[in-house]
């Protein structure tokens, strides 16, 4: 995954702007990269990132080592928490001259605070969530011979950063960051801690925002919050049902989704908007966490099994194309083997497009932590995750059989991951793999299915693929040969994600 700039970046404004270029290597300019663990909202931090870096006169690195690397970190699990540190270590450990600034970002700086010193030493700044305006100054600073800075307060302007002050991955979606934080206080859960409490942006400015992607090309948009069905409009009250309308109404969007929602949050004006045709998409992620009642009392969910599965037929209902994909987490304080069946069965019951699957991690700060001993063992917590992934997996292939023979419009993504075909999402968030030129990414296209696997589909093109330049690719190559910056995404564990199908299945 890559953030690109042009060459030279246009000028910023807002918390950025009046800073002078910061002090050229051998003649040029810093070059920064930027490594993302985590969710959508962390890969969208990072856009907002790379153009603070940006507005200080720092490039994206490419060939060349980066000056300045940032770690933008997540700890929902204590395995991604882990990964930051030893990716530090990889940075000094090399024999070579290490990068001239280190910074951590994200959830991991929010929780650790300046605790990241103790166990990092060569870190240079912590920065936290909210705290993302602030980068400018940080690293003017530290240039300026400060060393060890923390920010990780709260900036009421990093919610509401204009989209001129954002570095976009070329690519055929965009993100909006819609709200942040979240009130529910799960008791697994650690985001209320790393991202506060809800802070929601206007409807107008979600539109301005919306408006300026539509105009750089963009056709299909995600709005993203850690609670996005909670969201209002603090200027007129406005619920999230009302801004799909609004964000729907720009002209130029062919497509809407979201992420995420919360079961207990879900209201019927919403499941009204999935059958009414419009730019939302037929797919939602609804995070059940378990199929277990008593599991959902221990977390603090606001919901049991029976009110979750009313909540789907509900859906289904108004929407029958509704696909739902979700995320389960096994072996949580006390669970039961009776308790692990019934998220079993609630695979087979709802029979989700895809499921995003965890074992449970002790994070801190959360009310589990303090209160519910972590005591199933490890071992059974893998044996779980194994067998909760294997009872997925086949009801995909079952879902997906069903599928062959139907036509699909595609929004054209890229390369497929096994190269020599093309990938494409339908409006179900599936993805099919296809044959076709390169030149119809950023394309729609109709496509009939003919294949399947447990993970995605396999079509052929009916008729032509037009050629479609991307959002956010400059019409001839850039001249600057540092005009990418890598942006590895080191994705969580997940039991339903996106690889190649298998032409048998």
């Amino acid at each position: 995954m890559t953030v690109c700039a042009s060459d030279p970046l246009p000028p910023q404004t807002g918390p950025a702007n009046g800073y002078p270029a910061v002090t050229p290597v051998s003649g040029r300019p810093l070059r920064f990269r930027i490594e993302t663990w985590g969710c959508q909202m962390n890969v969208h931090d990072s856009e907002k990132m790379a153009a603070a870096l940006g507005s200080l006169g720092c490039r994206p690195a490419k060939a060349e080592p980066a000056e300045v690397v940032v770690l933008n970190t997540c700890s929902v699990r204590e395995k991604a928490q882990e990964k930051v540190f030893a990716r530090v270590e990889q940075l000094v450990g090399r024999g070579g001259e290490r990068p001239r600034l280190i910074g951590v970002a994200g959830c991991v700086a929010q929780q650790e605070g300046e605790a990241i010193f103790g166990r990092a030493p060569a870190v240079d700044f912590v920065l936290g969530t909210q705290s993302l305006v602030c980068l400018p100054d940080i690293v003017r600073r530290l240039l300026d011979g400060e060393t060890r800075v923390v920010e990780i307060g709260r900036h009421p302007d990093n919610l509401d950063i204009p989209p001129e002050q954002i570095d976009r991955i070329p690519g055929v979606k965009a993100y909006i960051t819609i709200m942040e934080g979240c009130d529910n206080f799960c008791s697994f859960c650690v985001v209320p801690f790393t991202r506060g409490r809800e802070r929601c942006r206007s409807v107008s400015s979600i539109v301005r925002e919306a408006e300026s992607l539509t105009a750089s090309g963009f056709q299909e948009i995600q709005l993203l919050g850690q609670n996005v069905n909670s969201y209002r409009d603090p200027e007129d009250g406005r619920d999230f049902a009302e801004l799909t309308d609004a964000v729907g109404a720009v002209p130029g969007i062919r497509r809407i989704r979201f992420t995420s929602p919360h079961p207990k949050d879900f209201s019927d004006a919403l499941m009204d908007r999935f059958a009414g045709g419009g730019p939302l998409m037929p797919h939602m992620h609804l995070p059940a966490q378990s199929g277990s009642t008593a599991v959902l009392e221990r977390m603090r969910r606001g919901y049991s099994r029976e009110e979750f599965l009313e909540l789907v037929g509900r859906a289904r209902r108004r929407a029958p194309e509704l696909a739902l994909s979700t995320d389960l987490i096994v072996g949580f304080c006390g669970e039961t083997r009776r308790e692990f069946e019934e998220t079993l069965t609630l695979l087979d019951e709802v029979r989700f497009s895809s499921v995003y699957s965890f074992k449970y991690s002790e994070r801190p700060h959360t009310l589990a932590s303090k209160r519910l001993p972590d005591d199933v063992p490890d071992p059974e917590k893998t044996d779980r995750l194994v067998e909760l992934q294997a009872r997925q997996r086949a009801i995909q292939l079952d879902l997906h059989r069903d599928l062959v023979g139907r036509e699909v419009e595609v929004l054209i993504e890229g390369p497929s991951r096994k190269g020599g075909q093309l990938a494409g999402r339908g409006p179900d968030n599936r993805i099919v793999n296809f044959d076709g030129p390169a030149e119809a990414t950023g394309s729609f296209g109709e496509v009939r299915i003919t294949g399947f696997g447990p993970n995605s589909l396999l079509g052929e093109p009916l008729g032509s693929l037009a050629p479609r330049r991307l959002p956010g690719s400059p019409a001839a190559p850039a001249a600057d040969p540092g005009a990418e910056i890598p942006l590895p995404v080191v994705q969580q564990a997940m039991g339903g994600g996106h690889s190649e199908a298998m032409r048998s299945g």
